[in-house]
Protein backbone atom coordinates (compact mmCIF):
# COMPACT_ATOMS: atom_id res chain seq x y z
CA UNK A 1 0.00 0.00 0.00
CA UNK A 2 2.97 2.03 0.85
CA UNK A 3 4.44 1.62 -2.37
CA UNK A 4 1.44 2.19 -4.56
CA UNK A 5 0.52 5.47 -2.60
CA UNK A 6 3.95 6.57 -2.97
CA UNK A 7 3.66 6.20 -6.90
CA UNK A 8 0.30 7.75 -6.82
CA UNK A 9 1.66 11.03 -4.68
CA UNK A 10 4.81 11.27 -7.67
CA UNK A 11 2.05 11.17 -10.56
CA UNK A 12 0.48 13.75 -8.58
CA UNK A 13 3.64 16.35 -8.66
CA UNK A 14 4.76 15.57 -11.40
CA UNK A 15 0.82 16.65 -13.00
CA UNK A 16 0.99 19.22 -10.70
CA UNK A 17 4.23 20.45 -11.68
CA UNK A 18 3.33 20.23 -15.86
CA UNK A 19 0.42 22.23 -15.09
CA UNK A 20 2.50 24.78 -13.44
CA UNK A 21 4.56 25.13 -16.18
CA UNK A 22 2.08 25.23 -18.90
CA UNK A 23 0.31 27.69 -16.99
CA UNK A 24 3.49 29.91 -16.18
CA UNK A 25 3.98 29.51 -20.20
CA UNK A 26 0.66 30.82 -20.71
CA UNK A 27 1.74 34.01 -18.52
CA UNK A 28 5.20 34.43 -19.88
CA UNK A 29 3.74 34.13 -23.99
CA UNK A 30 0.87 36.39 -23.37
CA UNK A 31 2.98 38.85 -21.27
CA UNK A 32 5.67 39.07 -23.81
CA UNK A 33 3.55 39.49 -26.68
CA UNK A 34 1.55 42.38 -24.81
CA UNK A 35 4.98 44.25 -24.20
CA UNK A 36 6.39 43.82 -27.67
CA UNK A 37 2.79 44.91 -29.08
CA UNK A 38 3.79 48.30 -26.81
CA UNK A 39 7.25 48.97 -26.47
CA UNK A 40 8.64 51.46 -28.50
CA UNK A 41 11.82 49.18 -29.93
CA UNK A 42 10.91 48.09 -33.36
CA UNK A 43 14.08 45.38 -34.14
CA UNK A 44 14.46 41.49 -34.24
CA UNK A 45 16.45 40.88 -31.90
CA UNK A 46 17.22 37.39 -32.81
CA UNK A 47 18.34 38.53 -36.44
CA UNK A 48 21.56 39.32 -34.03
CA UNK A 49 21.72 35.93 -32.80
CA UNK A 50 23.38 33.58 -35.67
CA UNK A 51 21.17 30.58 -36.15
CA UNK A 52 17.86 32.24 -34.32
CA UNK A 53 15.86 33.27 -37.70
CA UNK A 54 14.62 30.28 -39.64
CA UNK A 55 12.46 32.31 -42.83
CA UNK A 56 12.23 35.49 -43.87
CA UNK A 57 9.31 35.94 -46.29
CA UNK A 58 8.23 39.00 -48.55
CA UNK A 59 5.20 39.95 -50.47
CA UNK A 60 4.59 42.85 -52.31
CA UNK A 61 1.06 44.65 -53.76
CA UNK A 62 1.99 43.21 -57.47
CA UNK A 63 2.11 39.65 -56.45
CA UNK A 64 6.00 39.43 -56.66
CA UNK A 65 7.26 37.13 -53.49
CA UNK A 66 10.55 35.81 -52.07
CA UNK A 67 11.31 33.09 -49.32
CA UNK A 68 14.96 33.33 -47.73
CA UNK A 69 15.27 29.73 -45.64
CA UNK A 70 18.01 29.38 -42.92
CA UNK A 71 19.91 26.08 -44.00
CA UNK A 72 23.20 26.52 -41.74
CA UNK A 73 26.52 24.64 -43.23
CA UNK A 74 28.46 26.34 -46.03
CA UNK A 75 25.27 27.50 -47.73
CA UNK A 76 23.76 29.15 -44.88
CA UNK A 77 20.46 30.99 -46.91
CA UNK A 78 18.79 30.02 -49.58
CA UNK A 79 16.49 31.59 -52.18
CA UNK A 80 13.07 30.05 -52.79
CA UNK A 81 14.53 26.71 -51.28
CA UNK A 82 16.41 26.56 -54.42
CA UNK A 83 19.57 28.59 -55.07
CA UNK A 84 22.51 30.15 -52.50
CA UNK A 85 22.01 33.71 -51.40
CA UNK A 86 23.87 36.37 -51.40
CA UNK A 87 25.70 36.45 -48.33
CA UNK A 88 26.20 40.42 -48.77
CA UNK A 89 22.52 41.33 -48.86
CA UNK A 90 21.52 38.48 -46.04
CA UNK A 91 23.61 39.77 -44.06
CA UNK A 92 22.24 43.80 -44.45
CA UNK A 93 18.89 42.43 -44.05
CA UNK A 94 20.05 40.84 -40.19
CA UNK A 95 21.72 43.78 -40.04
CA UNK A 96 19.08 45.88 -40.47
CA UNK A 97 16.12 43.61 -38.86
CA UNK A 98 18.32 43.91 -35.76
CA UNK A 99 19.32 47.75 -35.91
CA UNK A 100 15.63 49.16 -36.93
CA UNK A 101 14.24 51.59 -33.81
CA UNK A 102 11.44 53.63 -33.93
CA UNK A 103 12.58 57.44 -34.62
CA UNK A 104 8.89 58.63 -34.42
CA UNK A 105 5.31 57.85 -34.21
CA UNK A 106 3.23 59.55 -37.39
CA UNK A 107 1.25 62.24 -36.54
CA UNK A 108 -2.17 61.56 -35.70
CA UNK A 109 -3.61 64.03 -38.38
CA UNK A 110 -1.35 61.98 -40.69
CA UNK A 111 -2.06 58.40 -39.65
CA UNK A 112 -4.93 57.66 -42.11
CA UNK A 113 -3.17 58.89 -45.08
CA UNK A 114 -0.61 57.12 -44.26
CA UNK A 115 -2.09 54.02 -43.67
CA UNK A 116 -4.08 54.46 -47.13
CA UNK A 117 -0.80 54.88 -49.25
CA UNK A 118 0.57 51.71 -47.10
CA UNK A 119 -2.92 49.70 -48.04
CA UNK A 120 -1.86 50.39 -51.60
CA UNK A 121 1.83 49.72 -51.49
CA UNK A 122 4.03 48.07 -49.29
CA UNK A 123 5.67 45.13 -48.61
CA UNK A 124 4.63 42.31 -46.41
CA UNK A 125 7.35 40.92 -44.35
CA UNK A 126 7.59 37.96 -42.04
CA UNK A 127 10.44 36.89 -40.07
CA UNK A 128 10.19 33.46 -38.41
CA UNK A 129 12.43 32.81 -35.23
CA UNK A 130 12.88 29.83 -33.10
CA UNK A 131 11.77 30.62 -29.44
CA UNK A 132 10.96 29.43 -25.87
CA UNK A 133 7.77 29.85 -24.13
CA UNK A 134 10.12 29.66 -21.06
CA UNK A 135 13.29 31.56 -20.46
CA UNK A 136 14.66 31.80 -17.06
CA UNK A 137 17.87 32.53 -15.81
CA UNK A 138 19.11 34.37 -18.22
CA UNK A 139 17.83 32.47 -20.93
CA UNK A 140 20.42 29.32 -19.60
CA UNK A 141 17.03 27.24 -18.77
CA UNK A 142 14.60 27.43 -21.94
CA UNK A 143 11.82 25.02 -22.45
CA UNK A 144 8.79 24.97 -24.81
CA UNK A 145 10.59 25.33 -28.24
CA UNK A 146 8.52 26.62 -31.14
CA UNK A 147 8.55 28.73 -34.66
CA UNK A 148 7.71 32.41 -33.76
CA UNK A 149 6.96 34.78 -36.31
CA UNK A 150 7.05 38.74 -36.32
CA UNK A 151 5.19 40.07 -39.19
CA UNK A 152 5.26 44.11 -40.16
CA UNK A 153 4.87 45.87 -43.48
CA UNK A 154 7.42 48.47 -45.41
CA UNK A 155 5.60 52.03 -46.68
CA UNK A 156 7.32 54.86 -48.19
CA UNK A 157 10.12 56.40 -47.08
CA UNK A 158 9.61 59.48 -45.46
CA UNK A 159 9.97 63.13 -47.54
CA UNK A 160 13.94 63.63 -45.57
CA UNK A 161 14.76 60.43 -47.04
CA UNK A 162 16.49 59.55 -43.50
CA UNK A 163 13.04 56.98 -42.29
CA UNK A 164 10.15 54.70 -43.45
CA UNK A 165 6.79 54.07 -42.56
CA UNK A 166 6.65 50.59 -41.40
CA UNK A 167 3.73 49.00 -39.61
CA UNK A 168 3.75 46.39 -37.31
CA UNK A 169 0.79 43.54 -36.53
CA UNK A 170 -0.67 44.27 -33.17
CA UNK A 171 -0.08 48.34 -33.35
CA UNK A 172 -2.50 50.67 -33.71
CA UNK A 173 -0.65 53.34 -35.61
CA UNK A 174 2.56 53.15 -37.74
CA UNK A 175 5.70 54.51 -37.21
CA UNK A 176 9.04 55.89 -38.79
CA UNK A 177 11.67 53.83 -38.33
CA UNK A 178 15.56 54.69 -39.21
CA UNK A 179 18.47 52.79 -38.18
CA UNK A 180 20.68 55.17 -35.32
CA UNK A 181 23.49 56.64 -36.83
CA UNK A 182 22.50 55.76 -40.44
CA UNK A 183 22.11 58.39 -43.28
CA UNK A 184 19.55 56.80 -45.44
CA UNK A 185 15.86 55.42 -45.83
CA UNK A 186 15.71 51.37 -45.41
CA UNK A 187 13.03 50.52 -48.21
CA UNK A 188 16.21 49.27 -50.51
CA UNK A 189 16.71 46.78 -48.40
CA UNK A 190 13.32 45.09 -48.58
CA UNK A 191 13.73 43.80 -52.22
CA UNK A 192 11.13 41.53 -53.36
CA UNK A 193 13.29 39.89 -56.37
CA UNK A 194 14.45 36.75 -56.15
CA UNK A 195 16.93 37.15 -59.06
CA UNK A 196 18.49 40.22 -57.06
CA UNK A 197 19.03 37.88 -53.45
CA UNK A 198 20.82 34.91 -55.18
CA UNK A 199 24.44 34.46 -54.65
CA UNK A 200 27.03 36.21 -57.77
CA UNK A 201 29.36 33.08 -56.99
CA UNK A 202 30.67 31.10 -59.80
CA UNK A 203 33.08 28.90 -57.23
CA UNK A 204 34.97 29.79 -54.15
CA UNK A 205 38.18 27.26 -54.41
CA UNK A 206 41.65 26.87 -52.94
CA UNK A 207 44.43 25.95 -54.90
CA UNK A 208 44.25 22.92 -52.80
CA UNK A 209 41.18 22.04 -53.54
CA UNK A 210 41.33 22.24 -57.36
CA UNK A 211 41.65 18.81 -59.32
CA UNK A 212 41.39 20.17 -62.64
CA UNK A 213 40.89 23.29 -64.82
CA UNK A 214 39.53 23.01 -68.62
CA UNK A 215 39.65 25.90 -71.18
CA UNK A 216 38.17 24.37 -74.82
CA UNK A 217 38.53 26.93 -77.51
CA UNK A 218 36.46 26.31 -80.35
CA UNK A 219 37.51 28.32 -82.70
CA UNK A 220 41.29 27.55 -82.10
CA UNK A 221 40.97 23.71 -80.72
CA UNK A 222 45.26 23.72 -80.94
CA UNK A 223 45.14 26.54 -78.11
CA UNK A 224 42.67 24.05 -75.68
CA UNK A 225 44.16 23.30 -72.90
CA UNK A 226 43.89 21.23 -69.13
CA UNK A 227 45.47 21.96 -65.55
CA UNK A 228 44.88 18.50 -63.55
CA UNK A 229 46.04 17.71 -60.49
CA UNK A 230 49.60 15.70 -60.50
CA UNK A 231 50.36 14.38 -57.00
CA UNK A 232 51.61 17.55 -54.45
CA UNK A 233 51.54 19.63 -57.75
CA UNK A 234 49.77 20.10 -61.31
CA UNK A 235 50.48 18.85 -64.83
CA UNK A 236 49.62 21.08 -68.41
CA UNK A 237 47.88 19.42 -71.47
CA UNK A 238 47.35 20.33 -74.39
CA UNK A 239 43.90 18.89 -75.28
CA UNK A 240 44.25 18.70 -79.26
CA UNK A 241 45.94 16.29 -80.13
CA UNK A 242 46.01 15.22 -75.99
CA UNK A 243 49.52 15.27 -74.99
CA UNK A 244 51.32 16.57 -71.51
CA UNK A 245 53.57 19.44 -71.98
CA UNK A 246 56.70 20.24 -69.72
CA UNK A 247 58.12 23.50 -69.16
CA UNK A 248 54.82 25.51 -69.33
CA UNK A 249 55.27 29.04 -67.24
CA UNK A 250 54.98 28.25 -63.77
CA UNK A 251 54.14 31.60 -62.52
CA UNK A 252 51.40 31.86 -65.02
CA UNK A 253 49.86 28.81 -64.06
CA UNK A 254 50.06 29.72 -60.46
CA UNK A 255 48.06 32.72 -60.77
CA UNK A 256 45.18 30.84 -63.24
CA UNK A 257 44.93 28.33 -60.14
CA UNK A 258 44.65 31.36 -57.46
CA UNK A 259 42.37 32.96 -59.81
CA UNK A 260 38.93 30.07 -58.37
CA UNK A 261 38.98 31.89 -55.14
CA UNK A 262 35.65 33.96 -54.89
CA UNK A 263 35.15 33.76 -58.50
CA UNK A 264 31.89 35.45 -58.96
CA UNK A 265 29.84 37.25 -62.12
CA UNK A 266 29.20 40.58 -62.51
CA UNK A 267 25.15 40.70 -62.73
CA UNK A 268 22.70 38.67 -64.50
CA UNK A 269 21.67 38.96 -68.19
CA UNK A 270 18.09 39.94 -67.53
CA UNK A 271 17.02 41.26 -70.94
CA UNK A 272 19.79 40.18 -73.92
CA UNK A 273 19.15 42.48 -76.99
CA UNK A 274 16.93 40.11 -79.75
CA UNK A 275 20.02 41.20 -82.09
CA UNK A 276 22.35 39.18 -79.99
CA UNK A 277 20.16 36.71 -79.28
CA UNK A 278 19.62 35.74 -83.16
CA UNK A 279 23.68 36.56 -83.41
CA UNK A 280 25.72 35.86 -80.84
CA UNK A 281 24.21 32.85 -79.09
CA UNK A 282 23.58 31.29 -82.13
CA UNK A 283 26.89 30.44 -82.47
CA UNK A 284 29.72 28.34 -80.64
CA UNK A 285 30.70 29.90 -77.78
CA UNK A 286 34.19 32.10 -77.39
CA UNK A 287 35.42 29.50 -74.75
CA UNK A 288 34.36 26.66 -72.50
CA UNK A 289 35.56 26.70 -68.87
CA UNK A 290 35.66 23.26 -66.34
CA UNK A 291 36.01 23.71 -63.15
CA UNK A 292 36.30 20.61 -61.12
CA UNK A 293 37.33 20.43 -57.25
CA UNK A 294 38.51 16.77 -55.61
CA UNK A 295 35.21 15.97 -54.65
CA UNK A 296 34.54 15.62 -58.46
CA UNK A 297 32.18 18.75 -57.97
CA UNK A 298 32.85 20.32 -61.79
CA UNK A 299 30.71 23.53 -62.81
CA UNK A 300 30.71 25.01 -66.51
CA UNK A 301 30.89 28.19 -67.85
CA UNK A 302 30.54 29.18 -71.77
CA UNK A 303 31.40 32.33 -72.53
CA UNK A 304 30.24 34.69 -75.45
CA UNK A 305 31.47 37.96 -77.24
CA UNK A 306 29.44 40.92 -75.66
CA UNK A 307 28.97 43.71 -78.48
CA UNK A 308 28.96 47.63 -76.77
CA UNK A 309 25.50 48.27 -79.08
CA UNK A 310 23.75 45.07 -79.89
CA UNK A 311 22.43 46.92 -83.38
CA UNK A 312 25.92 46.99 -84.66
CA UNK A 313 25.91 43.47 -85.07
CA UNK A 314 23.31 43.38 -88.17
CA UNK A 315 24.77 46.97 -89.07
CA UNK A 316 28.74 46.25 -89.74
CA UNK A 317 29.93 43.90 -92.05
CA UNK A 318 32.60 42.21 -90.22
CA UNK A 319 31.53 41.80 -86.73
CA UNK A 320 34.84 40.74 -85.11
CA UNK A 321 35.77 43.98 -85.75
CA UNK A 322 38.05 45.91 -82.17
CA UNK A 323 35.19 48.65 -82.04
CA UNK A 324 32.01 47.02 -81.69
CA UNK A 325 33.07 44.87 -78.76
CA UNK A 326 32.68 45.41 -75.01
CA UNK A 327 36.03 46.08 -73.63
CA UNK A 328 34.68 45.36 -70.23
CA UNK A 329 32.51 42.52 -70.09
CA UNK A 330 31.08 39.24 -71.74
CA UNK A 331 28.37 37.14 -71.25
CA UNK A 332 28.34 33.62 -69.68
CA UNK A 333 26.20 30.65 -69.37
CA UNK A 334 26.57 28.92 -66.60
CA UNK A 335 26.20 25.42 -66.13
CA UNK A 336 23.85 25.62 -69.23
CA UNK A 337 21.03 27.22 -66.74
CA UNK A 338 21.77 30.81 -65.90
CA UNK A 339 22.95 33.43 -68.52
CA UNK A 340 24.86 36.54 -66.44
CA UNK A 341 27.28 39.27 -67.13
CA UNK A 342 31.35 38.54 -66.15
CA UNK A 343 34.05 40.92 -66.33
CA UNK A 344 37.49 40.82 -67.95
CA UNK A 345 39.11 41.62 -65.39
CA UNK A 346 38.09 39.32 -63.33
CA UNK A 347 38.48 36.37 -66.04
CA UNK A 348 42.09 37.86 -67.47
CA UNK A 349 43.82 35.21 -65.72
CA UNK A 350 41.78 32.53 -66.90
CA UNK A 351 40.36 33.14 -70.47
CA UNK A 352 43.89 32.47 -72.13
CA UNK A 353 44.89 30.23 -74.86
CA UNK A 354 47.45 27.33 -74.42
CA UNK A 355 50.50 29.27 -75.62
CA UNK A 356 50.36 32.24 -72.87
CA UNK A 357 51.09 29.75 -70.40
CA UNK A 358 53.52 28.19 -72.68
CA UNK A 359 55.40 31.36 -72.13
CA UNK A 360 54.97 32.39 -76.24
CA UNK A 361 52.82 35.48 -75.35
CA UNK A 362 49.59 35.26 -77.07
CA UNK A 363 47.68 36.65 -74.62
CA UNK A 364 44.51 38.50 -74.49
CA UNK A 365 42.71 35.67 -76.73
CA UNK A 366 39.32 36.40 -74.57
CA UNK A 367 38.80 40.15 -76.59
Amino acid sequence: MKKSNNIIIKIIIIVAVIVVLGVMAVVVTVTHNRKATFKQDFQIEEAAQPGRLTKIYMADKENNELLLTYVGGDEGWLVDNQWPASRHLIDLMLETLSKMRIRSQVNKAAVPNIIKQMAAKSIKVEVYYNDYRIKWFGGKLRLFPYEKCRTFYVGHDTQDMLGTYMYREGDDVPYVIHIPGFRGCLLPRFIVDPLAWRSHKIVDLPVQQIASIELDIPSMPEESFAVVRDGDGFAFQLLNPPQRVNGFDSLRVGQLLSSFVHLNFDEYARAVPKAELDTTFSRAPRTILRITDIDGNSREVKTYIKYSNPDDVRAMPDTTMYQVFDLNRLYAIIDNKDTVLIQYYSFDNILQPASFFLGKDKSTFAR
